[in-house]
Parts: structure tokens; C-alpha cells; sequence
């Protein structure tokens, strides 16, 4: 049992490990808010993940994967990076003081943000599909699906082990970098983040034209 609660929680931190625009938003609210802001940004996408695997557990997913769904999920992350990157790249500009406070930002944002940047890509659920997919469908064959969902929550501590980690990473990074090293790495996150906006308004056009 502990072995298999171990490959879960491996997996969790496995899936969370690639570079994408939550890593990069956590980074950027961590070296600028600290590590709860940075953390939050994690449990906000967190969530997003835990209701892609519900969607997925109770046999939803098929409806996610359609044209329509995909169109407004690629549309609404386009628009959402885009003005993450914007704002990223906006506050660069501004200047940051270490010794001093900042400018407060309400926690609950960079819940959101985490949130919203999941929810509206549509690869998380083609990535959940893929991945956990395949997990629980071997897990409910040899375990049954009532113990193989308590076993997936085993994913969501990998998970969170990542998002602490980035957290303190950012926040440490936070301490040790001067001024003009983190305005370039805002201006920086806000580049990548729109690129990957981009991306996104490029896949809702290519399945705009599909749908029409």
C-alpha cells in the first residue's frame, strides 16, 4: 500500500515538474509577493487539476475534448495570458523595492490566476486524459474505483510537494536577487507568458475554422 501511495505521489510531482505558464506565474508572484502568493498561484491550478480528475473519474471527459468547449477554453486563455504577460511586463517597468512593501496584492488574485490559467487550457484535460486516464483505469482493474479515487488523491500531495517547492524557491530567489536581475526576469515571464497566449489564441483560431 505505501509503495503504491509512494508511485502516486511521484506522479503527481512528475506532472507538475514540466515548465509552463503556471510555473512561470508562480516564479513571477513569488519573487515579487513572497511564498504565499507564489503558493497560492500552485493551489489555484491545483484546483483546476483536482476538478479535471473528477470530470474524468466520473466519465465527463468526452464533453471537454469537443469543438466548441476547446474553442472557449482556448479563447479565454488567450485573453488571460495575454494580460497576465501584460501585467507582468507593465509592473517591470514600475520598479520593485526589496526593502520595502510592495504594493499589496490581494492573495485571493494569485488564487485565481492559478485557477484560471488550468481551467482554460485545454491541454490539462487532454494531459489529465492521457495520464490519469490510463493510471485509473489500470487502478479501478486491480484495486476497484472507490479505492483506486482515494489512491489518486495520493497525486494532489505530489502536486502540492511541487507548488511548496516552487514557492520557496521563488521566495529564496526573492532574497538573493537584486533589483535589476528580477525586473528582467519579470519582463522576462511576462514575454514567455504571452508567447504562450499566443499559442493559445493561434489553437482557438485553427479550431474556430475547424468548428465552421
Amino acid at each position: 500500500m505505501i509503495s503504491i501511495i509512494g508511485s502516486y505521489i511521484l506522479l503527481g510531482i512528475s506532472l507538475s515538474a514540466p515548465i509552463g505558464p503556471i510555473n512561470i506565474a508562480q516564479f513571477n508572484k513569488g519573487i515579487h509577493h513572497g511564498f504565499w502568493h507564489a503558493w497560492l498561484v500552485g493551489v489555484g491550478g491545483m484546483l483546476a487539476d483536482i476538478l479535471f480528475m473528477l470530470i474524468i473519474y466520473f466519465g465527463l471527459a468526452d464533453f471537454l475534448t469537443t469543438p466548441i468547449p476547446k474553442l472557449l477554453m482556448w479563447t479565454a486563455g488567450f485573453f488571460i495570458l495575454l494580460y497576465l504577460g501584460y501585467e507582468s511586463i507593465r509592473d517591470a517597468k514600475k520598479g520593485i523595492s526589496m526593502a520595502e512593501n510592495q504594493q499589496y496584492e490581494s492573495p485571493i488574485k494569485s488564487f485565481f490566476t492559478g485557477f484560471l490559467m488550468a481551467a482554460t487550457n485545454p491541454l490539462n484535460i487532454i494531459f489529465w486524459i492521457g495520464i490519469y486516464g490510463s493510471v485509473l483505469a489500470e487502478a479501478v482493474h486491480t484495486i476497484g474505483k472507490e479505492q483506486a479515487l482515494l489512491y489518486s488523491s495520493a497525486i494532489f500531495i505530489g502536486i502540492m510537494l511541487w507548488d511548496v517547492s516552487m514557492a520557496a524557491i521563488a521566495h529564496i530567489s526573492r532574497k538573493r536577487l537584486n533589483h535589476k536581475v528580477i525586473q528582467w526576469i519579470t519582463i522576462a515571464a511576462g514575454i514567455i507568458l504571452c508567447i504562450f497566449g499566443l499559442n493559445f489564441g493561434y489553437q482557438a483560431v485553427v479550431t474556430l475554422m475547424d468548428v465552421l
